[in-house]
């Protein structure tokens, strides 16, 4: 498999660029680059495409998209050669794309909100936030002592764009920060070393792409290799963490844990994470504050720029 792909496997010198996006305002903004670029808004679960639309070589699902069209899509695109993402996860596109159709993602455009998050989180669990909010939806004026961020102990499970930001925005919390990731470097080491470094870590902080490597790999063993009273962070994908194994934890009051993602997801009514103790739950919106589309839009034209200029593509997805 070649280690660099032009903008010429998506599209000829001469030929008009046709691009599926998933909303109108998206296909004026693509269309703005280039009189060789035509748009198209389509819904990819309302119909097939038609007219037009059936030359598309580039398709541009929607944010969070959780499966692939299952009604023929993709067959309805002979001449599809690349998938444009709009976030950094590519886990439900990975391998299941037709042959020669590249896979992009946006990585970086949800690198600051996720990151954010990431340390509001922790500060809100470490600081017993979710506590003094019930106390004061029940009209109490309840004392209590919590953990801090200042000088804890902080593994971040990750290395990339997230994992990096996030020990930028630590940095003033004087946290010992330790980074890992599977491939260890210099300031980064290996996940092979989880035993060693989980026992002495106050918060893990996890924010790995979801492969078959990293599905479940915050299971009982990782758990229980937690000090008494670690909390854990997900910004990750749910299934990375082993949900029962969690809620044993949880349930026991042995850790505590803030989660952006669920496994299953949405969490449906009655799940017993709800109710869980020790646990800060949001639903899937680390990435969702004001800038964020505007960012995933310009990744996508500065990505179809490069096409129509015969430029090296970037953030192409091979596999991860």
């Amino acid at each position: 498999m070649p280690t660099e792909f032009r903008g010429s496997s998506v599209v000829g010198p001469d030929e008009t660029l046709h691009v599926l996006v998933p909303t109108p305002a998206l296909a004026e903004e693509v269309e703005r680059l280039s009189p060789r670029v035509r748009a198209y808004p389509v819904d990819a679960d309302a119909g097939l495409p038609t007219g037009e639309a059936t030359r598309a070589q580039v398709w541009v699902p929607r944010v969070n998209r959780a499966t692939l069209p299952g009604n023929g899509f993709l067959d309805a695109l002979p001449r599809l050669r690349l998938v444009q993402l709009l976030s950094a996860g590519a886990e439900r596109f990975v391998g299941r794309l037709p042959r020669g159709v590249l896979l992009c993602n946006a990585r970086g455009a949800h690198t600051p909100s996720t990151a954010e998050w990431a340390v509001t989180a922790t500060l809100a669990a470490q600081r017993g936030i979710p506590f003094f909010v019930r106390e004061q939806d029940a009209g109490r004026w309840s004392f209590a002592t919590h953990s801090s961020l200042v000088g804890a102990r902080v593994l971040v499970l990750g290395a990339g764009d997230i994992g990096r930001t996030i020990g930028r925005m630590l940095a003033g919390f004087d946290v010992e920060l330790t980074s890992v990731a599977r491939r260890p470097r210099e300031g980064v080491h290996g996940t092979d070393e989880l035993p060693r470094l989980l026992p002495v870590a106050d918060v893990v902080i996890v924010v790995v792409p979801l492969t078959p490597a990293t599905t479940g790999m915050v299971d009982a063993a990782f758990l229980a290799a937690m000090p008494d009273g670690a909390l854990l962070v997900n910004a990750a994908r749910g299934a990375v963490v082993d949900t029962d194994a969690l809620l044993a934890e949880l349930t026991a009051g042995r850790l505590r844990a803030a989660l952006d993602v669920t496994d299953p997801e949405p969490l449906p009514p009655g799940h017993p994470l709800w109710s869980a103790p020790g646990l800060l739950l949001t639903p899937h919106v680390a990435g969702e504050v004001p800038g964020t589309d505007a960012r995933a839009a310009a990744a996508l034209t500065a990505q179809l720029a490069r096409v129509l200029a015969d430029e090296p593509l970037v953030n192409v997805v091979d596999a991860y």
